[in-house]
């Protein structure tokens, strides 16, 4: 897959609005998910190869809407939900985005496969694990998105591509590193040809 456009579509800031919306339209979506400033936004722009697509900021927790952008105009469109993990938001404004992470993931009626951004310095927090935990309790197919790896050597990279593997429980494979100069992008892009092209089974009696 080739990323040829990319555009802003809409945000929402409550679960039933997105109802609404998902009811009218069907393109495949693909939810990334992730801590405050793992860098979503920059992965979103990465992706689409435009540096002001989606705003990034130095200050954790500023992404609190449920974002939409289109890809290749109707091939698929990426959701970009607010960063979990944001230690300075009150427990109101912590409730009301997990509602609203929670509100999409089990509402989706698009969503065909979730990308869950990690740190690649770092080992995955207890947030992330959850995270994980939970897309597995609902057997949510996902891929683990290695962020800032420019910052690490490829033998850095290696070592902490086996922590993050070790940490969530899933194998090298299912976890690409990535990088703001577009590193990873790719294999990114393979995945998510990858999974929409996957057509499930029907079994008929």
């Amino acid at each position: 897959m080739k990323i040829t456009k990319a555009e802003f579509v809409t945000s929402f800031a409550d679960a039933s609005k997105y109802r609404e919306y998902a009811a009218t339209c069907f393109i495949p979506e693909i939810c990334v998910v992730g801590r405050s400033n793992v860098g979503k936004s920059t992965f979103v722009n990465m992706l689409a190869g435009r540096q002001k697509l989606a705003k990034t900021s130095s200050t954790p927790g500023r992404t609190r809407l449920i974002n939409v952008f289109d890809f290749n105009e109707g091939e698929f469109r990426l959701v970009d939900l607010p960063g979990y993990g944001y230690a300075k938001a009150s427990k109101s404004q912590r409730d009301e985005w997990g509602d609203l992470m929670e509100g999409y993931l089990l509402s989706g009626r698009n969503l065909k496969h979730t990308l869950v951004l990690v740190d690649g310095r770092h080992e995955p927090t207890r947030l992330d694990c959850m995270m994980t935990e939970y897309l597995y309790y609902y057997r949510m197919p996902f891929t683990v998105v290695a962020t800032k790896c420019d910052k690490l050597s490829s033998a850095e990279r290696g070592r902490n591509i086996m922590k993050i593997s070790t940490a969530l429980k899933i194998g090298r494979d299912d976890i690409i590193p990535v990088d703001m100069n577009a590193f990873g992008k790719d294999k990114i892009c393979q995945k998510i040809e990858s999974v929409l092209a996957y057509k499930p089974e029907i079994i008929t009696e």
